[in-house]
C-alpha cells in the first residue's frame, strides 16, 4: 500500500507581504543595473589602462647635463621603467648589451628589423644573444612595432628631430640620427655597461665574440681593412662595435661627440677617421681594433668563407630598396649554406650573391655640387 501522506494546509499570503514584495522588484532591478553599469565602466577603464600601459614610451636616463634626449611622453611616477632597468634586464653576467636602433622606416613588416632578427634565429650560436638585444626605437610606431616583436625595447625621443622616415646617407637628418647615436652610446656607457652597437642592417651569421679582442677597450668593424687590427689607417664602419664601458672609453665617446663642431658636415664615423690620428685622442690611452673582414664583413668588403664569418653588414649601400633586395638575397644565400652536408661546407667555397642592387657607386653625397657634365647626363 503506498502510505497515506497528509497533506499541510496552505500558509495564507497577506496583502501586506504581496505588497512588500512587489516593492523589493523594482529595487532589485536597479541594483543590478547600477552593478552591470559599473562592471561596464571598469572594463573599459581597465582596457584603457592597458592600451595606455603597452604604447607608453619611456624615459631616457642620461647623467650627461647637455643632453638632448626625452621621453615620448611622461608617464606617472609609478609607471616608469627607464633605460637602465631595461638595460639591466637584458645584460649578460659581464654586463654587455647588444643595442641597435631602429625607425619607422625600417620597422615596417618584412622589413629591415624582420631580416635582422631572422639572421639571429637562423645563426651558429646567435639565438641566444637575442636574449641580450635591445632595440633602441627612434620614434612611437618603431616602439609598438618593438614590443610586437621583440622582448627588450626602448623608445627614445631627440628634441627637435623626426627620424620617422628614411635617412637618407648625409643628409641633414642621416647626421643627426648618427650624431644622436653617439651621444646616447655614450651614456650607456657613463651607466657601466659595455656595449656592441650594432646596426640593424647587419646580418648575424655567427656568434662574434669569440673573435672579439680580450685586450681592447674599443673594437670596430670596417668597410676596408688594411691586414693588421692595429693599422690606424684602417676604413672604420661605426655600424658595428664592441666597447668596455671605462674611463677611457666614457672620455673618448665625449671627445668624439665634441668633435662634431670641429669638423661640421661630416658624420660620426667621418669624424673618427680624422680624431683616429690626433694627439689628444692618443692621450687618452684607449686600446683600439679594427675587426677583421674575414670575419665581419659587408658589401665593401665581404666575408670570403662562410665557415668563418660571423657578420655581413648591407654598406656601401643607398636606399632602402636596395638594402632590402640584396639582404634578402644574403639571408638565402646563407639558408642555403646551412643546408649543405658538413663536408661541401668544409671544402666548397660558396660565394655570395651580393652584392647586386648595392654598390659604393650607389654613394654620393647629396649635398655635394654637381659639375656641368653630371647635369647634362641627369637632363
Amino acid at each position: 500500500m503506498r502510505p497515506h501522506r497528509r497533506r499541510l494546509p496552505a500558509t495564507p499570503v497577506s496583502r501586506r507581504d504581496c505588497c512588500r514584495d512587489a516593492d523589493m522588484l523594482p529595487e532589485a532591478v536597479a541594483l543590478v543595473r547600477r552593478f552591470l553599469f559599473f562592471l561596464a565602466v571598469f572594463l573599459c577603464c581597465l582596457l584603457l589602462y592597458r592600451d595606455s600601459d603597452a604604447l607608453r614610451l619611456l624615459h631616457h636616463f642620461s647623467s650627461y647635463p647637455a643632453s638632448s634626449f626625452t621621453a615620448f611622453y611622461s608617464p606617472p611616477v609609478s609607471e616608469e621603467r627607464g633605460i637602465e632597468e631595461v638595460l639591466k634586464d637584458a645584460a649578460m653576467e659581464d654586463g654587455t648589451v647588444i643595442l641597435t636602433t631602429l625607425n619607422e622606416a625600417w620597422a615596417a613588416p618584412n622589413s629591415i628589423i624582420d631580416l635582422f632578427l631572422e639572421s639571429f634565429r637562423n645563426g651558429v650560436g646567435t639565438r641566444r644573444l637575442l636574449n641580450h638585444l635591445v632595440i633602441i626605437a627612434l620614434d612611437k610606431k618603431a616602439y609598438r612595432r618593438c614590443l610586437h616583436i621583440h622582448t627588450h625595447c626602448f623608445g627614445l625621443h631627440t628634441e627637435g628631430v623626426d627620424f620617422r622616415e628614411e635617412a637618407y646617407f648625409m643628409t641633414p637628418n642621416y647626421l643627426k640620427m648618427m650624431w644622436a647615436r653617439i651621444d646616447f652610446l655614450r651614456s650607456v656607457l657613463e651607466m657601466g655597461f659595455n656595449f656592441v652597437f650594432t646596426d640593424a642592417d647587419v646580418m648575424w651569421f655567427r656568434d662574434p665574440f669569440p673573435r672579439f679582442y680580450s685586450d681592447a677597450d674599443f673594437q670596430i668593424a670596417c668597410d676596408h681593412f688594411l691586414g693588421s687590427s692595429d693599422d690606424l689607417q684602417n676604413k672604420p664602419n661605426g655600424g658595428f662595435n664592441y666597447v668596455k664601458s671605462n674611463n677611457k672609453t666614457i672620455e673618448f665617446y665625449k671627445h668624439w661627440y665634441s668633435s662634431r663642431e670641429t669638423y661640421p658636415g661630416y658624420h660620426d664615423q667621418d669624424v673618427l677617421n680624422m680624431i683616429k690620428f690626433d694627439p689628444s685622442t692618443l692621450n687618452i690611452g684607449l686600446r683600439m681594433k679594427f675587426l677583421d673582414t674575414a670575419y665581419f664583413g659587408g658589401f665593401c668588403e665581404p666575408s670570403r668563407d662562410l665557415n668563418q664569418v660571423c657578420t655581413m653588414h648591407a654598406n656601401c649601400c643607398f636606399g632602402l630598396d636596395s638594402k632590402l633586395h640584396d639582404l634578402r638575397i644574403m639571408v638565402q644565400d646563407w639558408k642555403e649554406f646551412l643546408s649543405l652536408p658538413p663536408s661541401l661546407k668544409r671544402d666548397y667555397i660558396f660565394p655570395w650573391a651580393v652584392p647586386q642592387n648595392c654598390s659604393l657607386d650607389s654613394l654620393r653625397r647629396y649635398d655635394a655640387p654637381q659639375s656641368d657634365d653630371q647635369r647634362d647626363e641627369e637632363e
